[in-house]
């Protein structure tokens, strides 16, 4: 069993009604002290311990890392923007929507290959299920925190809330370093990991997928464990392999969404993606897709990077043959078919539409201003910083929010599992058709609602979101 569990009373409610000038005051005092004591904490960290100092850096520096942010950091700014758009959408919401509705800590001891045991810590935070079954990421890295998990889980709430997918969110991760753990001590983990939790997640109470160094194998292997105690149970998992019952179009997904996404944005501005010149920061598995569909679409793209190197070609980049060279070559670099340039430059350089799809925190007030830019996409995970988002709001930027814009994998974990449920498979055909109408469909949702409150793009995604989940809160029943 769980070495640690917080259950959440069901009764969780909210009511209706204008925010008073004495709320709105109280959410800024919380949000202020909430901000001071979480920096004085990691200020004492980093000044008795140095090492940590160390760590932390390098951790911001991974290449698979997407949330580079600090954990207290994530944590506030998932809260802030909850925050703020409560009082936009004038509801009273105290802790209730906050506050997750169950924290799992496990301790996970396997042998290694060589005899030895090792122990390894997982957490899963389900933040919230008034809407559905939670639903969200397993990670495998070596600084997942319980208090960044806690952020990740409270914002796929409202990713799927904007979505309109009928889950709440998720999160989970254990403390590894799966580079450094063979094949079948990876499995040993990922068993047991299962063993400790299977009670706790189900096809219609909490719906693991994927994440930071976790896999369609991984998703195999909890599968399988999940059901030898409840029955063979595919749907338990989404980001299967298809021949376990994976959904055709997954792979692509995400980048699929950012296309579609972009798309949408661009349709709203009377113009097309044939009409515009892209760079792209990232060129992992979102990054390249999403590269290949702009290109397929007309899109020229004017300059990409990876964590190898970047490369620009004014007249447009050859995609299938970067594509190629980069299997070839696990990586960008050395491609031949255009110019090599600075990597720390990939953000600033002359297009008409950036997609970050790499590291998060990457648009920030040292760059903001450089940035040529009409449009961002944030295929990353909060690539652009409050600081960043202020100023290019001010210069006229056009940010399509990431809790929108990187939502098409989520969205086809839930065809994965609706299709599971069905026991029949679609085609590629009919996902990518589904997920075109709730992209498309996501996105005049969201541009009612920053019309309703006159608020950007940011803030009527988070707006639209806290509105689905509170109303389902209310409709539950759930009152404090």
């Amino acid at each position: 069993m769980p070495l640690e569990q917080k259950p959440k009373s069901l009764n969780r409610g909210v009511e209706l009604g204008p925010p008073s000038s004495g709320h709105a005051i109280r959410i800024g005092f919380t949000l202020l002290a909430l901000h001071l004591l979480l920096l004085l904490f990691w200020t004492l960290i980093l000044l008795c311990f140095p090492r940590t100092q160390l760590s932390l850096s390098l951790y911001l520096q991974s290449e698979t890392q997407t949330e580079m942010m600090f954990p207290y950091r994530l944590l506030s700014l998932a809260t802030e923007h909850f925050l703020i758009a409560a009082v936009a959408d004038n509801f009273k919401l105290e802790k209730s929507l906050l506050i997750p509705f169950r924290e799992i800590k496990v301790e996970c001891t396997i042998p290694k290959d060589d005899g030895s045991l090792t122990s390894f810590i997982g957490f899963r935070v389900q933040h919230d299920n008034a809407r559905g079954p939670m639903k969200g990421g397993i990670r495998y890295h070596p600084e997942v925190d319980p208090d960044e998990v806690n952020a990740l889980a409270q914002l796929m709430t409202w990713k799927t809330a904007v979505a309109n997918i009928p889950y709440g969110g998720a999160k989970g991760g254990i403390g590894c370093d799966p580079r450094e753990l063979s094949i079948s001590e990876l499995e040993r983990l990922t068993r047991v990991f299962t063993q400790k939790i299977h009670d706790l997640i189900g096809i219609h109470t909490d719906v693991p997928a994927p994440d930071m160094g976790t896999n369609a194998q991984t998703m195999a292997w909890i599968l399988d464990e999940y059901s030898k105690f409840h029955g063979y149970s595919p749907a338990v998992v989404t980001g299967k392999p298809t021949d376990l019952g994976g959904s055709l179009g997954r792979e692509a997904a995400t980048g699929r969404g950012v296309l579609f996404a972009t798309e949408a944005l661009l349709n709203e501005c009377g113009t097309s993606i044939s009409k515009h010149r892209f760079v792209i920061q990232g060129f992992g598995n979102v990054g390249s897709w999403a590269a290949q569909l702009i290109h397929e679409n007309g899109g020229k793209i004017v300059a990409v990077s990876d964590i190898t190197g970047a490369v620009k070609n004014s007249n447009g980049i050859d995609i299938p043959s970067l594509l190629k060279h980069v299997k070839e070559n696990r990586g960008i670099k050395g491609f031949s078919n255009a110019d090599t340039i600075d990597s720390g430059s990939i953000l600033v350089e002359d297009c008409d539409i950036l997609i970050p799809a790499a590291l998060g925190g990457v648009i920030n007030r040292d760059n903001a201003n450089e940035i040529k830019a009409k449009f961002i996409i944030e295929a990353a995970n909060h690539p652009t910083d409050p600081e960043a988002d202020e100023i290019l709001s001010k210069r006229g930027v056009v940010i399509l929010p990431d809790i929108y814009a990187n939502s098409g994998g989520v969205t086809v974990s839930y065809f994965e599992w609706v299709q599971n449920i069905q026991g029949f498979m679609w085609d590629e055909e009919k996902v990518n058709n589904e997920l075109r109408t709730y992209m498309t469909r996501g996105f005049k949702d969201m541009k009612e609602m920053c019309k309703t409150h006159s608020c950007d793009l940011r803030m009527g995604a988070f707006t639209l979101g806290v509105n689905r989940v509170a109303r389902a809160t209310i409709l539950r029943g759930w009152e404090a």
